[in-house]
């Protein structure tokens, strides 16, 4: 029986997909962390006909509209490979209280491994129209405006605005829908 409600529908739709650091912990508050994710985005465009159609960044979570031939497993690869390289990060520059905070989060139900990054799902829900596409893409690229980060979507660097507002992006955007 599976944990979650939520199912990847289809291959032929792109899904909308959160996926949230356990404790919404603030990984993402430096560059090179926040470029994990950026660099197993571009392999998998590269090695598994990844499509990114939109994406945000933020302190604690991502956001992202995808598809790919067998999403669950290219979206499954993508979260093995980002957290155990973000956890070698955290230990390489010593960041102790985070890497402790995942530590007690993980050994309360596993043992297999001393961390957890994320949090475990990824919330996939179809996207089957450009309607709706527009309204993911949206809700996206306003998150870090609804936080306080920025007063303009394209101004958050972690975000596919950018790429959308004519400016180059950190990972490719497939905008061709």
């Amino acid at each position: 029986m599976a944990r979650t409600r939520y199912r990847f529908a289809s291959e032929e739709h792109p899904h909308f997909l959160t996926c949230t650091v356990v404790e919404w912990l603030p990984i993402f508050t430096r560059p090179e962390t926040a470029q994990v994710v950026f660099d197993s985005w571009s392999y998998l465009q590269e090695h598994a006909a990844l499509r990114i159609y939109g994406f945000v960044v933020l302190e604690n979570h991502l956001h992202a509209v995808a598809q790919a031939p067998n999403l669950p497993d290219v979206w499954k690869r993508f979260k093995s490979y980002s957290a155990r390289r973000l956890i070698d990060l955290l230990e390489e520059q010593g960041t102790r209280r985070l890497l402790d905070r995942m530590g007690f989060t993980f050994k309360a139900r596993r043992s297999d491994r001393s961390y957890q990054l994320w949090q475990e799902g990824s919330h996939p829900e179809c996207i089957e129209g450009k309607v709706m596409l527009r309204q993911k893409l949206e809700y996206i690229h306003n998150n870090p405006v609804k936080r306080g980060f920025v007063d303009d979507p394209e101004h958050w660097r972690w975000s596919s605005a950018r790429c959308y507002a004519g400016r180059a992006g950190l990972v490719d955007v497939f905008r061709d829908w």
